[in-house]
């Protein structure tokens, strides 16, 4: 996993390799700034840490208040390019911005596989600015699991914008719109069927549409497409309707007019129940994620460890149906 630390490392500091850890010293220092704290809260998160309780406990009332932008789309896109290029404008607005990059876990490391970031590396040395890169581990939807956690503890480190950067890879990205508050689809000209991804549901969950890289050729032919799209789906009244932008992110272009749409989706959100919404229902996934795993995880540690073995057996040569089996597990 790649994390850039965004300013010098203190001795003594809260997050300090090997030393005990305090939950509620590694978020005051978060708080002030302090980013390998932050960076040691998230690690935390990624480990599911036993002490990950405790945090949690903590940061809860300081919650709430960052906006939380997912970028989304197909490999080759410039998802990464749109991110650095909006992260100078919500800094040129003097806002701190964090970047969660879930990326493809690699098969021999388990780690971020594409962790070195690049196109970001100009804002490594801003102090209100912080990036890290977190392994999908398999998990299906283009998101780390451990993605909502990390949000919760970037918001309660006083974050203004959260941006999170999927893996492209198609349908099972549509969690992304589970999880931020604006989603942004980016298409790009020259990747074959710039629209392909309508079929597979994903360009449903676009509160925006980006056409990047719009000065190549078959950019426009993109917007029409996206455009006769929209007009055949149907927006009640007092909906919003995804607008579509055109940017050009490696140069800056049309990034302007991004946050500019960015800011009308957050204007309408608040205007209306849909924010509160979406934030109930994030909150639901994310217990509902907790709850399974702690019940997965005490199947696996208790006793019954080898019953579940046993009927998995069972299952595997078609003496037991799955449902008696899972019936059999829970009643002990």
């Amino acid at each position: 996993m790649a994390e850039h630390h965004t300013q010098p490392r203190r001795p003594g500091s809260a997050g300090r390799r090997g030393s005990a850890v305090d939950p509620e010293l590694l978020i005051s220092a978060a708080r002030a700034g302090d980013t390998r704290a932050l960076g040691r809260l998230v690690s935390l998160v990624e480990n599911a840490a036993p002490e990950l309780r405790r945090v949690m406990k903590v940061i809860a009332p300081m919650t709430g208040r960052a906006r939380v932008i997912g970028l989304t789309g197909a490999p080759g896109v410039g998802k990464s390019t749109v991110t650095a290029a909006l992260i100078r404008c919500f800094r040129e607005a003097g806002l701190r911005v964090g970047v969660l990059a879930v990326d493809p876990t690699s098969p021999f490391s388990g780690g971020a596989l594409l962790g070195d970031r690049v196109r970001m590396q100009d804002h490594a040395t801003d102090n209100q600015v912080f990036i890290r890169s977190m392994a999908s581990r398999g998990h299906l939807g283009g998101l780390a699991q451990a993605t909502p956690q990390a949000l919760r503890v970037l918001d309660a480190a006083g974050f203004d914008v959260v941006l999170v950067e999927t893996v492209g890879v198609g349908q099972a990205e549509v969690e992304i719109a589970s999880l931020a508050d604006t989603s942004l689809v980016i298409v790009a000209p020259g990747l074959g069927d710039s629209i392909q991804a309508a079929k597979a549901g994903i360009l449903e969950i676009a509160d925006i549409f980006v056409v990047n890289k719009n000065d190549r050729p078959g950019a426009q032919e993109v917007v029409r497409d996206l455009r006769t799209m929209l007009a055949m789906a149907s927006y009640g009244e007092g909906r919003w309707k995804p607008p579509i932008v055109s940017t050009t992110a490696a140069t800056g272009e049309g990034i302007g007019d991004l946050v500019l749409s960015i800011d009308a989706h957050g204007a309408w959100l608040a205007s209306s129940a849909e924010l509160a919404n979406r934030r109930r229902a994030r909150a639901r996934e994310e217990v509902t994620a907790i709850a399974l795993a702690e019940l997965r995880q005490r199947m696996g540690g208790m006793p019954g460890e080898s019953r579940l073995a046993e009927l998995a057996d069972r299952v595997a040569v078609g003496d037991l149906d799955p449902y008696a089996a899972a019936d059999e597990l829970i009643s002990g």
